[in-house]
């Protein structure tokens, strides 16, 4: 059994490593974190746009002055129209430059450090995909919901939900869309958008600055793949330990008893030409009698005429025993034989027929001669 532990140890300690290992990379992709600063290091691939009221007459003007390790812009926002604004955009491209679509569905929010001289307040949005209006060739056909954020000369923590943005009543009005048709898909996004908002100072050269700007998520799925690995794995791992540790309990009770077996000569004890008297009648009569559950030092020095100190020393120095202790050993030895063979008989039974009137006190001694009860010695040899 000790083999047997030793490899259910090792293979314990191999799950548990490879479960931390799952369970790590599982985490890591279940709580997603995509840094678009630097640029060059994004894994979305993106170039930056500016965009302004010059389509409506404006003159407001947008000039950058880093988009790689930060975004960092010139804005000015002219008064010249009813609705003015400056916007800076990071369009998502493939490797080759071109613009794409890409699938934000797995991420919940997007953070940003932000400086503003003056203090002002800007506006955030995205541009996506809307099935039922979008024309590639429209850029105002993209939905285009929006949040906004303050800043000043400090740097500021910014945290805002991308899936709580609201979209504009004049785009809802242009595309004669209910007011109430708010809802948005993330699944094929063009570019978000930082920009002016109506509060932003107007003719003023505004300096603004972004850094650290990252999008965060959740997908579940990954959680739910490692429940299912830890259920496949463990349970698995139960069922092989309970199976392969039966089949070493049934083994080593074999092996012992296998073992114990020469201890009892039963009725063709032989004993060896060189052995004494005093030792053969030893042997003998305790093969021959140890059935009776009447057996005791005492009677058995009054039978063969042995002392009962000089009984103890051969025993010991033969077997390795005591007197009881060898008594036992014959009864438990002789009564694992029957439990093997005798499907039949009862554990009361054969507990009286190796001298035991005690079928609690037999149970107790033969359990921690085995490791296990009698009624489990019987079920595994049977098996």
């Amino acid at each position: 059994m000790l083999e047997f532990y030793k490899k259910a140890l090792l293979g314990l300690a191999c799950l548990l490593v490879l479960s931390v290992l799952v369970g790590y990379l599982c985490v890591q992709r279940t709580f997603l974190h995509l840094s678009l600063l630097p640029a060059q290091q994004s894994e979305l691939p993106w170039a930056t746009e500016t965009g302004g009221d010059a389509y409506w007459g404006g003159l407001s003007s947008v000039k950058i002055n880093d988009a790689n390790y930060s975004l960092d812009v010139d804005m000015k926002v002219s008064n010249k129209v009813d609705h003015p604004f400056a916007s800076v955009s990071l369009r998502f491209s493939d490797a080759q430059g071109k613009p794409r679509l890409v699938d934000l569905s797995s991420f919940q929010t997007i953070s940003f450090s932000a400086k503003c001289a003056p203090a002002n307040v800007l506006s955030f949005s995205l541009s996506a995909v809307d099935e039922k209006v979008t024309d590639p060739n429209d850029p105002l056909s993209y939905r285009s919901p929006s949040a906004f954020f303050s800043c000043d000369e400090n740097w500021s923590q910014v945290e805002l939900d991308l899936t709580r943005l609201e979209t504009a009543q004049w785009w809802l009005e242009r595309f004669h869309l209910k007011l109430s048709m708010k809802e948005y898909q993330l699944n094929q996004v063009a570019r978000l958008i930082f920009g002016s908002s109506p509060q932003s100072p107007a003719e003023v050269n505004a300096r603004i600055q972004l850094n650290e700007i990252s999008l965060h998520g959740r997908d579940w799925y990954y959680l739910y793949l490692f429940g299912v690995f830890m259920l496949l794995a463990w349970g698995g791992c139960g069922a092989w330990f309970f199976r392969q540790h039966t089949r070493a309990l049934i083994a080593e009770l074999r092996h012992r008893q296998q073992k114990d077996r020469p201890l009892v000569a039963y009725q063709q004890l032989s004993v060896e030409p060189q052995r004494d008297k005093d030792t053969d009648a030893i042997l003998r009569f305790m093969a021959t009698e140890y059935a009776n559950a009447e057996l005791n030092l005492e009677g058995m020095v009054s039978r063969i005429g042995v002392s009962r100190t000089k009984i103890n020393d051969i025993l010991k120095a033969e077997l390795g025993y005591t007197f009881t202790g060898y008594l036992n050993k014959l009864r438990l030895t002789e009564a694992a034989r029957l439990l093997a063979e005798m499907e039949e008989a009862n554990i009361a039974e054969i507990a009286y027929s190796v001298g035991y009137n005690n079928v609690s006190y037999f149970n107790k001694l033969f359990k921690e001669e085995y490791g296990c009860t009698p009624k489990i010695f019987k079920s595994l040899c049977n098996k």
